[in-house]
């Protein structure tokens, strides 16, 4: 069978993409950042599934239970916070499964830089120190407002 690697977005299980959340209710094995990733987005979990924490587990362990699954024929989802690519590590989880001839897909999510844009309510990051000294006045500014 598969495996995936599925961003769980930047922590809200409401920012999940839909495929993203379409994968963890079909998942027969997810191995998921215990210690990153948001324990409610598992909910979507069919009855049976087989979930483990990576929090405790070694990379072996890791690529052990996801390689025998696959060979079991199972859906594995192996869910890591925001964008798996962007600060997620699964290079060398990519590097095993294809030295095991295990095919895999990444499942991209969103990141929690998109999600700190939003929150700045921004329509665009403006990049540079200047734009980033102007945009903390004003949020300075803001909260100083809200104070008084």
């Amino acid at each position: 069978m598969h495996v995936y690697f599925v961003g769980a977005g930047p922590g809200d299980p409401e920012l999940i993409t839909v495929k993203g959340q379409k994968l963890l209710a079909e998942a027969d094995v997810i191995i998921y950042a215990g210690s990153l990733v948001n324990p409610a987005l598992l909910a979507v979990a069919k009855p049976g599934t087989a979930i483990y924490n990576s929090a405790g587990m070694t990379l072996d362990e890791v690529i052990q239970v996801m390689s025998e699954a696959a060979a079991a024929g199972k859906k594995v989802v192996r869910l890591h916070t925001g964008d798996p690519s962007i600060y997620g590590a699964i290079q060398e989880q990519m590097d095993a499964l294809t030295q095991k001839g295990i095919d895999y897909e990444v499942v991209p999510g969103v990141s929690s830089f998109l999600a700190a844009a939003a929150a700045l309510r921004q329509a665009r990051l403006e990049l540079g120190v200047d734009a980033v000294q102007e945009r903390r006045h004003v949020l300075d500014r803001a909260a100083a407002q809200k104070r008084h």
